[in-house]
């Protein structure tokens, strides 16, 4: 099954504020790691535990891409956050979030 990716209005700003190559590579890899089996946790994909943010995280080197997933009516991956991760936390639109 493939799965459509689309971007939550803030995961746009939020690509956005990054360089340009880093935000390049993260459309690149959300679009190869996420339009399979998205659910299938792996070493760089993970299900979070309860957060404000989304269930699961994709990681991309330093970046930290959030994103949830709906398999009905039709298959989609939305992306929600992207953050980078810096020492033990992550920020997200130039604020620390908190993922529990």
């Amino acid at each position: 099954m493939t799965f459509r990716i689309e971007y939550a209005p803030e995961a746009v700003n939020h690509l956005a504020a990054l360089p340009r190559r880093q935000a390049n590579m993260a459309l690149d890899q959300v679009d190869r790691k996420l339009k399979h089996q998205p659910t299938l946790p792996s070493r760089n994909r993970k299900l979070l535990r309860a957060n404000p943010v989304a269930p699961w995280e994709l990681r991309l080197g330093v970046l930290r891409v959030y994103f949830d997933v709906s398999a009905e009516p039709t298959p989609v991956v939305t992306v929600r956050a992207v953050g980078v991760k810096v020492r033990d936390g992550v920020w997200i639109a130039g604020e620390e979030v908190d993922l529990g």
